[in-house]
């Protein structure tokens, strides 16, 4: 790949090998040698086999497995890399641990504030990231952090691998992820379905998760202590005329929009409780849906997520290859895995390189390749994928096609496109 030298350094652990693997072969460099183990008291030792002095490293890793030891790692990793002298250190995690966790729940704390301290505190200058679980994780770094989007990958699965498509409806799995739905529905101009009411009572019903007001009940009323001080006949009175929480009661899952007879595609940005994704799925069922797709970015399974899929009436479940799940993949045939290495390895050629990222979270995607010929032009048109514009750059004519797949091009091209009003087709 151009634009790649030996200044850069590409290191991994032991929670995603196979993946930067997949990075540093598209990058057309070799993995850097690194050994990362327990000793015999279980502290994580970490050795690297190559000279990082005045290099590029990128520590390639993902919250999955034991996310504990994954955190570990990645931090003693990137502190080696500084006191070797490492001239940046770039995290690359497809999956941010602990990025689930970013609101207050009742008496504990922040953690994902709490990892990005320490990610920043150990040596790591950058971050590259994809669909943090809450875009404001971003804001608890004192780096920079590219948090990177799949759904171009997805939205290309359902359009190429989902047979009649536009006779979908893409649902919301609950309220909250109505905004995420809405933006799959708007870029393949279908229609939306929300479930409604849940099993359990979610975390956006908790404002920080704890009983505040406390109750009236747990406060002493006996005359002794109500006259014991002036400072508990004042609290007292305040907390006359503060109104109480009213207790919520929700309602049985239920499904606003119309799914008879149409394929149901619920979008989401991690799957981690499958047994949500199947009580939607049954819900589905029961409203006249006679496909059911499960679209996700990262796919956190558990040892009994092939089961519950398996017995569930989810026809697939599509996620892409930001954490490891083979084992899960060989035991159900409904899960299918999209790559999207490539779209990280651009986000590292550009970081090295000191280009642009804004490319690389655009509405569209280019595709340059030269102007095909006569034959291929009639595939492309019975596929329904149309030619926008064909453009000459050093008298070489391209062809820029409707396509919803990333490949890597040069900045020469996509400065030249910015001239050009073309409309948003994803």
């Amino acid at each position: 790949m151009a634009g790649i030298n030996a200044d850069m350094v590409i290191l991994t652990g032991n929670s995603h090998k196979e993946f930067a693997k997949l990075i540093a072969e598209r990058l057309g460099v070799r993995l850097g040698a690194c050994s990362i183990y327990h000793s015999s008291n279980r502290e994580t030792v970490a050795e690297i086999g190559d000279s990082v002095r005045g290099r590029d490293v990128y520590i390639v890793q993902t919250g999955a497995k034991d996310v504990n030891n994954v955190v570990m790692e990645s931090l003693i990793l990137a502190y080696a890399c500084k006191t070797s002298s490492a001239k940046n250190i770039v995290g690359v995690f497809p999956y941010m641990p602990y990025s689930k966790q970013s609101k207050m729940r009742k008496r504990g704390c922040i953690a994902a504030k709490l990892m990005a301290k320490l990610f920043c505190k150990s040596g790591f200058t950058h971050i590259i990231t994809m669909d943090l679980h809450q875009k404001e994780v971003q804001g608890f770094f004192d780096i920079p952090v590219d948090n990177l989007r799949a759904s171009p990958f997805l939205l290309q699965y359902i359009q190429e691998s989902i047979p009649d498509y536009r006779n979908a409806v893409i649902v919301a799995k609950d309220p909250g992820l109505t905004k995420k739905a809405t933006s799959y529905a708007e870029r393949l101009r279908l229609g939306i379905a929300v479930i409604h009411g849940e099993q359990k009572v979610s975390d956006s019903d908790q404002i920080d998760g704890r009983s505040s007001p406390p109750p009236h009940n747990n406060l002493s009323t006996s005359p002794s202590a109500s006259s014991s001080s002036l400072e508990s006949r004042i609290i007292d009175v305040r907390l006359d005329i503060i109104p109480s929480l009213a207790e919520k009661n929700k309602p049985p899952m239920t499904v606003v929009g119309d799914v008879m007879g149409r394929i149901a595609i619920i979008v989401d940005d991690l799957i981690d409780d499958v047994a949500a994704f199947v009580a939607a799925a049954e819900v589905l069922k029961d409203r006249g849906a006679y496909k059911i797709y499960v679209l996700a970015t990262h796919g956190l399974l558990s040892q009994d997520a092939p089961r519950l899929i398996e017995e569930s009436p989810i026809n697939e479940v599509v996620v892409t290859n930001t954490v490891p799940h083979e084992v899960q993949k060989l035991q159900c045939a409904k899960i299918k895995t999209v790559d999207i290495s490539i779209l990280i390895s651009e986000a590292i050629r550009r970081i090295h390189n000191n280009e642009s990222m804004s490319y690389l979270f655009r509405n569209y995607f280019w595709v340059m390749q030269k102007k095909p010929n006569c034959s291929k032009l009639k595939n492309l048109k019975q596929s329904n994928k149309l030619i926008l514009l064909s453009i000459t750059i050093d008298s070489t004519e391209y062809s820029i096609f409707e396509h919803h797949h990333i490949t890597l091009f040069s900045d020469q091209f996509a400065n030249v496109m910015d001239e050009f009003r073309v409309n948003n087709y994803m």
